[in-house]
């Protein structure tokens, strides 16, 4: 049988004012899993095939987004609903960072409640009449000179951290590209290698001193966090060097 997903917050698009913005949020949304759409008023009706056209691969979620008459009506069955906005509207809210929302969204619904993210028109935004339905604010730190972010961009903001919110992110990873960490044996041969074709060559000089020099190419060595195709392409480096010195140059 197929796997029940997994419960997540429903996106209610307010009055979206273009097919083409509906169809990037649509697209933002199913980047990080989420797909519960919900359009109140769309303004070009629905559906509306520029936002397929604009949905890229998410498709889906238009087929199945939810239309409704009013804002109210959109968020009648969640137990906790949250409102993006740019500006203060005089409404007594807690205002939330957008980590901190849906950190306290995923929480909620963990406990079995429904919960949704209100977003408003992509002119002016949500009005007041829209946030007072909220139970909260999510405010975005943007440059306070230029706070407007369009639909789809905080749609994606708020999705990223759903995701990190319900996901577990690396916050670093290193590709191998195929090969491995070199081991401490096959550093100390590259070391010997090098340390053997510079002694030929008189790097070491003047001879007080060769013992120290020696010991810091070493130390040099073991600091390097070599792969193992590293130490291949060190060796090779210093036999075409060799080769290419014993040809006369």
């Amino acid at each position: 049988m197929p796997t029940e997903p997994a419960p997540q917050p429903a996106f209610v698009l307010v009055q979206p004012q273009m097919g083409e913005n509906i169809g990037a949020a649509a697209r933002a949304m199913w980047n990080f899993g989420l797909e519960h759409m919900r359009l109140v008023a769309p303004r070009d009706g629905w559906p509306n095939p520029k936002a397929v056209a604009m949905a890229s691969g998410a498709g889906r979620l238009l087929d199945a987004a939810q239309v409704f008459e009013t804002t109210a009506d959109a968020v009648g069955e969640a137990d906790f609903v949250l409102a993006t906005t740019a500006r203060p509207r005089g409404l007594t809210k807690p205002v939330y960072s957008p980590e901190e929302a849906m950190s306290e969204i995923a929480a909620r619904i963990q406990d079995g409640q429904k919960a949704a993210v209100l977003f408003g028109p992509e002119r002016a935004g949500l009005e007041n009449s829209d946030i007072a339905l909220a139970n909260g604010i999510i405010s975005v730190p943007v440059n306070p000179d230029f706070p407007s972010l369009n639909l789809a961009q905080c749609v994606l903001l708020t999705g990223y951290e759903w995701r990190r919110a319900t996901s577990e992110v690396t916050p670093r990873v290193l590709e191998m590209a195929g090969t491995d960490w070199a081991n401490q044996a096959e550093i100390d041969a590259l070391s010997r290698h090098y340390e053997e074709r510079m002694e030929e060559a008189g790097f070491f000089f003047p001879d007080h001193k060769a013992e120290t020099m020696k010991r810091n190419l070493r130390n040099l060595w073991s600091r390097m966090p070599l792969t193992r195709s590293d130490v291949q392409t060190f060796h090779g480096m210093l036999r075409q060097l060799v080769r290419w010195k014993d040809r006369g140059g």
